[in-house]
Protein backbone atom coordinates (compact mmCIF):
# COMPACT_ATOMS: atom_id res chain seq x y z
CA UNK A 1 0.00 0.00 0.00
CA UNK A 2 2.84 2.35 0.90
CA UNK A 3 4.51 1.77 -2.44
CA UNK A 4 1.25 2.46 -4.26
CA UNK A 5 0.79 5.79 -2.41
CA UNK A 6 4.36 6.79 -3.18
CA UNK A 7 3.85 5.90 -6.82
CA UNK A 8 0.65 7.98 -6.95
CA UNK A 9 2.36 10.91 -5.24
CA UNK A 10 5.27 10.78 -7.68
CA UNK A 11 2.90 10.76 -10.64
CA UNK A 12 1.22 13.93 -9.36
CA UNK A 13 4.41 16.00 -9.25
CA UNK A 14 4.61 16.55 -13.01
CA UNK A 15 0.91 17.46 -13.01
CA UNK A 16 1.55 20.10 -10.35
CA UNK A 17 4.39 21.51 -12.41
CA UNK A 18 2.12 21.60 -15.43
CA UNK A 19 -0.52 23.63 -13.59
CA UNK A 20 2.20 25.97 -12.40
CA UNK A 21 3.33 26.57 -15.96
CA UNK A 22 -0.26 27.15 -17.09
CA UNK A 23 -0.70 29.75 -14.37
CA UNK A 24 2.52 31.50 -15.36
CA UNK A 25 1.40 31.70 -18.96
CA UNK A 26 -2.26 32.56 -18.57
CA UNK A 27 -2.81 33.99 -15.09
CA UNK A 28 -0.12 36.65 -14.89
CA UNK A 29 -0.10 39.96 -16.81
CA UNK A 30 2.51 40.40 -19.53
CA UNK A 31 5.93 41.75 -18.54
CA UNK A 32 5.51 44.68 -20.94
CA UNK A 33 3.80 45.47 -24.18
CA UNK A 34 3.87 48.34 -26.61
CA UNK A 35 0.52 49.91 -27.36
CA UNK A 36 -0.39 49.84 -31.06
CA UNK A 37 -3.68 51.38 -32.17
CA UNK A 38 -5.52 51.71 -35.47
CA UNK A 39 -7.47 54.91 -36.03
CA UNK A 40 -10.90 53.96 -37.34
CA UNK A 41 -11.66 57.53 -38.46
CA UNK A 42 -9.31 60.29 -39.55
CA UNK A 43 -10.67 62.70 -36.96
CA UNK A 44 -10.43 60.35 -33.98
CA UNK A 45 -8.30 61.85 -31.27
CA UNK A 46 -8.47 59.31 -28.43
CA UNK A 47 -6.90 55.85 -28.36
CA UNK A 48 -6.87 52.93 -25.94
CA UNK A 49 -8.96 52.20 -22.88
CA UNK A 50 -8.23 52.30 -19.15
CA UNK A 51 -7.23 49.15 -17.29
CA UNK A 52 -7.86 48.31 -13.65
CA UNK A 53 -5.05 46.40 -11.98
CA UNK A 54 -5.62 44.59 -8.69
CA UNK A 55 -2.38 44.93 -6.78
CA UNK A 56 -0.51 41.96 -5.39
CA UNK A 57 1.32 42.17 -2.08
CA UNK A 58 4.70 42.73 -3.75
CA UNK A 59 3.53 45.31 -6.32
CA UNK A 60 4.90 48.83 -6.55
CA UNK A 61 4.14 51.50 -9.14
CA UNK A 62 7.58 50.82 -10.65
CA UNK A 63 6.73 47.16 -11.26
CA UNK A 64 3.19 47.93 -12.44
CA UNK A 65 4.55 50.56 -14.85
CA UNK A 66 6.93 48.02 -16.37
CA UNK A 67 4.16 45.43 -16.69
CA UNK A 68 1.77 47.68 -18.60
CA UNK A 69 4.34 49.87 -20.41
CA UNK A 70 3.32 53.11 -18.72
CA UNK A 71 5.36 55.71 -16.86
CA UNK A 72 5.80 55.98 -13.12
CA UNK A 73 4.41 59.52 -12.90
CA UNK A 74 1.42 58.56 -15.06
CA UNK A 75 0.45 56.02 -12.41
CA UNK A 76 0.99 58.52 -9.60
CA UNK A 77 -1.25 61.12 -11.25
CA UNK A 78 -4.01 58.64 -12.06
CA UNK A 79 -4.10 57.20 -8.53
CA UNK A 80 -4.11 60.03 -5.97
CA UNK A 81 -3.97 58.78 -2.42
CA UNK A 82 -2.45 55.40 -3.34
CA UNK A 83 1.02 54.69 -1.93
CA UNK A 84 3.26 54.13 -5.00
CA UNK A 85 5.69 51.97 -3.04
CA UNK A 86 3.12 49.91 -1.16
CA UNK A 87 -0.32 49.99 -2.82
CA UNK A 88 -1.33 46.96 -0.73
CA UNK A 89 -2.68 43.59 -1.72
CA UNK A 90 -6.09 43.91 -3.38
CA UNK A 91 -5.76 47.66 -4.01
CA UNK A 92 -7.39 48.91 -7.20
CA UNK A 93 -4.83 50.71 -9.38
CA UNK A 94 -5.97 52.58 -12.48
CA UNK A 95 -3.54 51.95 -15.33
CA UNK A 96 -3.59 55.06 -17.57
CA UNK A 97 -3.70 53.22 -20.89
CA UNK A 98 -6.02 55.61 -22.73
CA UNK A 99 -4.60 58.72 -24.39
CA UNK A 100 -5.66 61.86 -26.21
CA UNK A 101 -3.40 62.29 -29.23
CA UNK A 102 -1.24 65.43 -29.24
CA UNK A 103 -2.26 68.33 -31.47
CA UNK A 104 0.40 67.78 -34.12
CA UNK A 105 0.70 66.29 -37.62
CA UNK A 106 0.21 62.54 -37.47
CA UNK A 107 3.47 61.55 -39.03
CA UNK A 108 6.77 60.36 -37.63
CA UNK A 109 7.56 60.83 -33.95
CA UNK A 110 5.69 63.24 -31.68
CA UNK A 111 7.08 63.70 -28.16
CA UNK A 112 4.89 65.52 -25.63
CA UNK A 113 7.30 66.57 -22.89
CA UNK A 114 4.93 67.39 -19.97
CA UNK A 115 3.08 64.12 -20.63
CA UNK A 116 6.38 62.21 -20.77
CA UNK A 117 5.06 60.13 -23.65
CA UNK A 118 6.17 59.47 -27.22
CA UNK A 119 3.84 58.76 -30.14
CA UNK A 120 4.98 57.17 -33.37
CA UNK A 121 2.84 57.34 -36.52
CA UNK A 122 4.26 54.84 -39.03
CA UNK A 123 3.74 55.45 -42.74
CA UNK A 124 0.36 54.06 -43.78
CA UNK A 125 0.00 51.97 -46.91
CA UNK A 126 -2.32 53.38 -49.55
CA UNK A 127 -5.90 52.73 -48.53
CA UNK A 128 -4.91 51.46 -45.08
CA UNK A 129 -5.94 53.05 -41.80
CA UNK A 130 -3.49 55.19 -39.87
CA UNK A 131 -1.79 53.44 -36.96
CA UNK A 132 -0.12 54.92 -33.92
CA UNK A 133 2.17 53.45 -31.30
CA UNK A 134 2.86 55.06 -27.96
CA UNK A 135 5.55 54.64 -25.31
CA UNK A 136 6.35 56.20 -21.91
CA UNK A 137 9.60 58.14 -21.71
CA UNK A 138 11.81 60.04 -19.30
CA UNK A 139 12.72 63.63 -20.14
CA UNK A 140 15.17 66.25 -18.92
CA UNK A 141 14.91 67.51 -15.39
CA UNK A 142 14.30 71.20 -14.78
CA UNK A 143 17.93 72.32 -15.08
CA UNK A 144 18.50 70.09 -18.15
CA UNK A 145 15.21 70.61 -20.02
CA UNK A 146 14.40 68.65 -23.17
CA UNK A 147 14.20 71.20 -26.03
CA UNK A 148 11.06 71.82 -28.08
CA UNK A 149 10.78 72.10 -31.84
CA UNK A 150 11.04 70.16 -35.08
CA UNK A 151 13.95 67.92 -35.92
CA UNK A 152 14.71 64.56 -37.52
CA UNK A 153 16.41 61.28 -36.78
CA UNK A 154 19.89 61.77 -38.20
CA UNK A 155 21.56 58.49 -37.21
CA UNK A 156 20.88 55.10 -35.59
CA UNK A 157 23.34 53.16 -33.47
CA UNK A 158 23.32 49.77 -31.76
CA UNK A 159 25.37 49.33 -28.60
CA UNK A 160 26.42 52.99 -28.57
CA UNK A 161 29.33 54.35 -26.57
CA UNK A 162 28.56 57.36 -24.40
CA UNK A 163 30.73 60.46 -24.57
CA UNK A 164 29.53 62.51 -21.60
CA UNK A 165 29.96 66.25 -22.13
CA UNK A 166 32.19 68.14 -19.76
CA UNK A 167 29.23 69.68 -17.92
CA UNK A 168 27.93 66.22 -16.98
CA UNK A 169 31.42 65.02 -16.04
CA UNK A 170 31.80 68.06 -13.77
CA UNK A 171 28.45 67.33 -12.13
CA UNK A 172 29.38 63.72 -11.46
CA UNK A 173 32.81 64.69 -10.16
CA UNK A 174 31.22 67.15 -7.72
CA UNK A 175 29.06 64.28 -6.42
CA UNK A 176 32.08 62.03 -5.98
CA UNK A 177 31.14 59.87 -8.97
CA UNK A 178 33.74 60.68 -11.65
CA UNK A 179 33.03 59.62 -15.21
CA UNK A 180 35.51 58.57 -17.88
CA UNK A 181 35.66 60.42 -21.18
CA UNK A 182 34.07 57.42 -22.90
CA UNK A 183 31.65 54.90 -21.40
CA UNK A 184 31.77 51.77 -23.62
CA UNK A 185 28.72 49.60 -24.40
CA UNK A 186 27.67 47.41 -21.50
CA UNK A 187 25.65 47.35 -18.28
CA UNK A 188 27.14 50.65 -17.04
CA UNK A 189 26.21 52.58 -20.16
CA UNK A 190 23.14 54.80 -19.54
CA UNK A 191 22.29 54.85 -23.26
CA UNK A 192 21.34 51.18 -23.23
CA UNK A 193 21.63 49.11 -26.39
CA UNK A 194 19.89 51.36 -28.93
CA UNK A 195 20.09 55.07 -29.73
CA UNK A 196 18.42 57.39 -32.24
CA UNK A 197 20.43 60.56 -32.75
CA UNK A 198 18.43 63.74 -33.39
CA UNK A 199 19.23 66.79 -35.47
CA UNK A 200 19.45 68.83 -32.25
CA UNK A 201 23.15 68.54 -31.33
CA UNK A 202 23.79 66.34 -28.32
CA UNK A 203 20.25 64.95 -28.00
CA UNK A 204 19.16 61.35 -28.47
CA UNK A 205 16.25 58.99 -27.97
CA UNK A 206 17.81 55.97 -26.30
CA UNK A 207 17.41 53.03 -23.97
CA UNK A 208 18.58 52.82 -20.39
CA UNK A 209 20.37 50.69 -17.85
CA UNK A 210 17.98 52.01 -15.18
CA UNK A 211 14.44 51.30 -16.40
CA UNK A 212 12.90 52.19 -13.03
CA UNK A 213 13.37 55.86 -13.94
CA UNK A 214 11.21 55.77 -17.08
CA UNK A 215 8.31 58.18 -16.70
CA UNK A 216 10.25 60.65 -14.55
CA UNK A 217 12.23 63.85 -15.12
CA UNK A 218 15.66 62.37 -14.53
CA UNK A 219 17.72 62.83 -17.71
CA UNK A 220 20.14 65.50 -18.89
CA UNK A 221 17.75 66.44 -21.68
CA UNK A 222 17.75 63.25 -23.73
CA UNK A 223 14.70 61.02 -24.09
CA UNK A 224 14.97 57.69 -22.25
CA UNK A 225 12.81 54.61 -22.99
CA UNK A 226 12.32 51.12 -21.63
CA UNK A 227 14.84 48.75 -23.28
CA UNK A 228 12.11 46.73 -25.03
CA UNK A 229 10.39 49.89 -26.28
CA UNK A 230 13.47 51.49 -27.82
CA UNK A 231 14.39 48.16 -29.42
CA UNK A 232 10.98 48.08 -31.11
CA UNK A 233 11.05 51.73 -32.14
CA UNK A 234 14.63 51.37 -33.41
CA UNK A 235 13.53 48.65 -35.79
CA UNK A 236 10.68 50.75 -37.20
CA UNK A 237 12.16 54.21 -37.53
CA UNK A 238 14.48 55.18 -40.36
CA UNK A 239 17.02 57.95 -40.69
CA UNK A 240 15.19 61.09 -41.76
CA UNK A 241 12.03 60.38 -39.74
CA UNK A 242 10.39 63.63 -38.63
CA UNK A 243 10.43 64.36 -34.89
CA UNK A 244 8.26 66.99 -33.22
CA UNK A 245 8.86 67.83 -29.57
CA UNK A 246 5.86 69.68 -28.14
CA UNK A 247 4.69 71.21 -24.87
CA UNK A 248 1.03 70.24 -24.45
CA UNK A 249 -0.02 69.65 -20.83
CA UNK A 250 -3.68 70.03 -21.88
CA UNK A 251 -5.02 67.88 -24.73
CA UNK A 252 -8.49 67.51 -26.21
CA UNK A 253 -9.73 64.96 -28.71
CA UNK A 254 -12.89 63.63 -30.25
CA UNK A 255 -14.28 60.12 -30.52
CA UNK A 256 -17.44 60.33 -32.61
CA UNK A 257 -19.44 63.06 -30.85
CA UNK A 258 -17.68 62.83 -27.50
CA UNK A 259 -15.04 65.37 -26.52
CA UNK A 260 -12.33 64.25 -24.08
CA UNK A 261 -9.96 66.37 -22.02
CA UNK A 262 -6.65 65.11 -20.62
CA UNK A 263 -4.81 67.33 -18.13
CA UNK A 264 -1.20 66.96 -17.01
CA UNK A 265 0.61 69.35 -14.68
CA UNK A 266 2.61 71.91 -16.66
CA UNK A 267 6.37 71.67 -16.24
CA UNK A 268 7.67 73.60 -13.24
CA UNK A 269 9.57 76.04 -15.45
CA UNK A 270 6.58 76.67 -17.74
CA UNK A 271 5.51 79.80 -15.89
CA UNK A 272 3.44 81.10 -18.82
CA UNK A 273 1.07 78.11 -18.89
CA UNK A 274 0.87 77.98 -15.09
CA UNK A 275 0.02 81.69 -14.85
CA UNK A 276 -2.59 81.58 -17.62
CA UNK A 277 -4.43 78.66 -16.04
CA UNK A 278 -7.87 78.09 -17.54
CA UNK A 279 -7.21 80.63 -20.29
CA UNK A 280 -4.72 78.20 -21.83
CA UNK A 281 -7.34 75.48 -21.56
CA UNK A 282 -9.90 77.60 -23.41
CA UNK A 283 -7.42 78.02 -26.26
CA UNK A 284 -7.15 74.24 -26.54
CA UNK A 285 -10.95 73.99 -26.59
CA UNK A 286 -11.26 76.57 -29.35
CA UNK A 287 -8.63 74.88 -31.51
CA UNK A 288 -10.52 71.57 -31.19
CA UNK A 289 -13.98 72.94 -32.03
CA UNK A 290 -13.38 75.00 -35.18
CA UNK A 291 -15.07 72.50 -37.47
CA UNK A 292 -17.85 71.26 -35.19
CA UNK A 293 -18.64 74.02 -32.76
CA UNK A 294 -20.41 72.91 -29.62
CA UNK A 295 -21.35 74.25 -26.24
CA UNK A 296 -19.29 72.86 -23.39
CA UNK A 297 -20.15 72.55 -19.72
CA UNK A 298 -17.42 74.75 -18.29
CA UNK A 299 -18.02 73.30 -14.85
CA UNK A 300 -17.05 69.82 -16.03
CA UNK A 301 -14.00 71.23 -17.82
CA UNK A 302 -12.88 73.07 -14.70
CA UNK A 303 -13.35 69.92 -12.60
CA UNK A 304 -11.12 67.89 -14.96
CA UNK A 305 -8.56 70.72 -14.89
CA UNK A 306 -8.51 70.77 -11.09
CA UNK A 307 -8.19 66.99 -10.80
CA UNK A 308 -5.25 66.81 -13.21
CA UNK A 309 -5.28 63.01 -13.33
CA UNK A 310 -3.48 62.75 -16.67
CA UNK A 311 -6.22 60.51 -18.14
CA UNK A 312 -8.89 61.39 -20.76
CA UNK A 313 -12.21 62.42 -19.22
CA UNK A 314 -15.38 63.05 -21.23
CA UNK A 315 -16.82 66.57 -21.18
CA UNK A 316 -20.50 67.45 -21.29
CA UNK A 317 -21.14 69.09 -24.68
CA UNK A 318 -24.14 70.03 -26.80
CA UNK A 319 -24.63 70.54 -30.52
CA UNK A 320 -25.02 74.16 -31.61
CA UNK A 321 -25.43 75.47 -28.09
CA UNK A 322 -25.70 79.11 -27.01
CA UNK A 323 -22.98 81.62 -27.71
CA UNK A 324 -19.64 80.57 -26.25
CA UNK A 325 -18.97 84.03 -24.86
CA UNK A 326 -21.99 83.66 -22.59
CA UNK A 327 -20.69 80.39 -21.25
CA UNK A 328 -17.21 81.48 -20.23
CA UNK A 329 -15.65 79.73 -17.21
CA UNK A 330 -17.05 81.15 -13.98
CA UNK A 331 -13.70 81.53 -12.23
CA UNK A 332 -11.75 83.54 -14.83
CA UNK A 333 -12.36 86.30 -17.33
CA UNK A 334 -11.75 84.61 -20.67
CA UNK A 335 -12.28 86.09 -24.13
CA UNK A 336 -12.99 83.28 -26.56
CA UNK A 337 -12.04 85.52 -29.50
CA UNK A 338 -8.66 86.21 -27.89
CA UNK A 339 -8.25 82.54 -27.17
CA UNK A 340 -9.00 81.73 -30.81
CA UNK A 341 -6.33 84.19 -31.97
CA UNK A 342 -3.82 82.74 -29.52
CA UNK A 343 -4.56 79.19 -30.63
CA UNK A 344 -3.93 80.17 -34.24
CA UNK A 345 -0.59 81.72 -33.26
CA UNK A 346 0.40 78.47 -31.56
CA UNK A 347 -0.68 76.29 -34.49
CA UNK A 348 1.74 74.83 -36.98
CA UNK A 349 3.84 72.70 -34.63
Amino acid sequence: MHSQSASLRDSLVPLGLLWGLICLVFCLPPLAYAAVFELANEGDGVIGSPIEHIAAHEDTFVSIARTYDVGYRELVLANPGVDPWLPGEGAQVLVPSQFVLPDAPRTGIVLNVPEMRLYYFPPAAEGARQQVMTFPVSVGRQDWSTPYGRTRVTAKQRNPSWYPPQSIRDEHAADGRPLPRVVPPGPDNPLGRHALRLGIPGYLIHGTNRPAGVGMRVTHGCVRMFPADIAELYGLVGVGTAVRIVNQPFKMGWVADELYLEVHPPLEEDAETIDRGLTALVEVFVSNTDERLKQVDWGSMEAVYNRGLGVPEALAVEFEGPDLEAAAPPTEEVSVEAAHEASEERAGV
